[in-house]
């Protein structure tokens, strides 16, 4: 018989989801996929492989692993319109993480990983209004509320971002006791910025070629001068976090505090842009 799933880390795009997933693939008896997002349910040509291969990221699980990936396009509404009905069919009883970060840092961010890669050319002022993506996944109770009528409130795990960089090691337990791993964790600290970095740095075609290459590196030390390639590194190179000016700042904290104030309502908590931090750091969220 075929492994599956057990468990689907569904996002939220630019939350910590690299580093859960990394961390429950430490713990023995846990299996998370390679790749770790396989975006199977979302993609159409992912979707198209069909479901022996997505099977067979989970092969080589050993007999009693709980088994896990981690998508973050499965909460990337309204472009992927038929991910939930596709999960639904297959694996009708799995159960759901969604990790949440304070809405503008988690745009932000997000407008960042696209400058890198070329996708977004803009002045994140203009991105807003120019990109639905990134008010749309920040919008979490309206990521969640298909899934709710799906799954069920039971089955899908609320985690806050500020709470996993403020207290890993507890949140990573919460995790593990939710998919039903019934042994202690242990959050390894060497490995928890490992998806941080080097995003303010812009992609070009070939680049992986040209930068990332080990040859091409001791080419490039070897032939071209510091100074020159510190100058091409700066102009590759977001130089200062992007600002938002103050009118698209009211903007979204009134867009946002109302799915906030949908989102708090499920989980019982006063929940807005002004004190998303401090209460994403107070006991973790239950559903009312």
């Amino acid at each position: 018989m075929a492994n599956k799933p057990d468990f689907i880390i569904i996002g939220a795009m630019k939350c910590a989801t690299s580093s859960i997933h990394t961390q429950l693939a430490l713990q023995p008896g846990i299996f998370m996929s390679t790749p770790k997002e396989p975006n199977f349910f979302s993609d159409d040509d992912h979707y198209a492989r069909g479901l022996s291969w997505y099977e067979s990221l989970f092969a080589e699980a050993k007999s009693g692993d709980l088994c896990g990936e981690s998508s973050t396009h499965y909460t990337k509404l309204p472009d992927y319109p038929g991910c939930i009905a596709r999960m639904k069919a297959y694996l009708p009883e799995l159960k759901l993480v969604y990790v949440m970060r304070h809405p503008i840092d988690r745009l932000v961010s997000h407008y960042i990983h696209q400058w890198s890669q070329n996708v977004f050319t803009c002045d994140i002022n203009q991105a807003i209004d120019q990109y639905e993506e990134l008010i749309a996944y920040s919008s979490y109770a309206r990521q969640l509320e298909p899934y709710i009528q799906a799954f069920g409130k039971n089955n899908i795990l609320p985690v806050f971002f500020e709470a996993v960089k403020a207290r890993p090691q507890q949140e990573l337990q919460c995790i593990a006791n939710f998919i039903g791993y019934d042994k202690p964790v242990a959050w390894v600290e060497e490995l928890a910025q490992q998806n941080a970095s080097n995003e303010r740095v812009r992609r070009f075609p070939g680049y992986d070629l040209l930068v990332d290459s080990p040859i091409m590196t001791s080419l490039r030390r070897v032939f071209v001068p510091q100074f020159i390639r510190n100058k091409i590194k700066k102009n590759l190179t977001m130089q200062n976090r992007p600002v938002l000016d103050a009118n698209n700042t009211e903007r979204l904290i009134a867009t946002f505090d109302k799915d906030l104030a949908i989102l708090g309502d499920w989980l019982n908590l006063d929940l807005n842009c002004a004190n998303f931090a401090k209460t994403a750091l107070s006991d973790s969220p239950i559903w009312r």
